[in-house]
């Protein structure tokens, strides 16, 4: 026998070195995107809350809700941008697609809500539009603990229910103010 054909021992006791293959996407940069997707919904929610909670004298409040809405909409073009170079997504290509567009229209939804504010003359804002934004701020907390637990494949479950717990409450209140201002008495250009 020749030399070549015995293999090369490195050392006493090292392990051959094998070539790994990853059978796992390692592309992180999608979960730091979510992750800063939806630290700007908490952000925004709390500014609406404030807003609402002390309308008009926080008028302000509108510009930096619109400011958190560009941020909203550079985040998702970066994460489409991103699917569409990377070649192997960690999750479906569509599905980040889908929950991008989606965590986006909730802050598109929140700074429509503070535009209209100012559209519709709105002196007063009632109570139930402050109680629906309490849940907002609750209910994107919750969808920010969510998108944390993407990465790695967590268990999220608890966090849907949560989420659903959420929009329950959001959808009795929308209930109860319509009906309120239906046998409310109001003028009928308030309702």
């Amino acid at each position: 026998g020749s030399r070549a054909s015995h293999p090369k021992v490195e050392a006493i006791g090292a392990r051959p070195r094998i070539a790994k293959l990853r059978l796992i996407p390692q592309t992180r940069e999608f979960y730091t995107l979510f992750n800063r997707s939806a630290a700007n919904l908490v952000s925004t929610s709390r500014l609406l809350l404030d807003l609402l909670e002390h309308y008009p004298d926080r008028r302000e409040l509108v510009a930096e809700i619109k400011d958190h809405e560009h941020e909203g909409d550079s985040v998702t073009h970066d994460i489409v941008q991103l699917v569409n170079k990377t070649f192997v997504t960690p999750i479906d290509g569509e599905d980040i697609y889908d929950l991008a567009t989606a965590l986006d229209d909730v802050c598109d939804f929140m700074d429509q809500v503070a535009d209209e504010l100012n559209l519709y003359g709105v002196d007063e804002v009632p109570s139930e539009a402050i109680e629906q934004a309490g849940v907002i701020v609750g209910a994107v907390g919750k969808l920010a603990e969510a998108i944390a637990g993407l990465d790695g494949l967590k268990d999220i479950s608890a966090h849907l229910v949560d989420i659903h717990t959420f929009e329950d409450e959001g959808d009795r209140i929308v209930r109860a103010a319509t009906a309120q201002l239906f046998r409310g008495g109001h003028d009928p250009l308030v309702v």
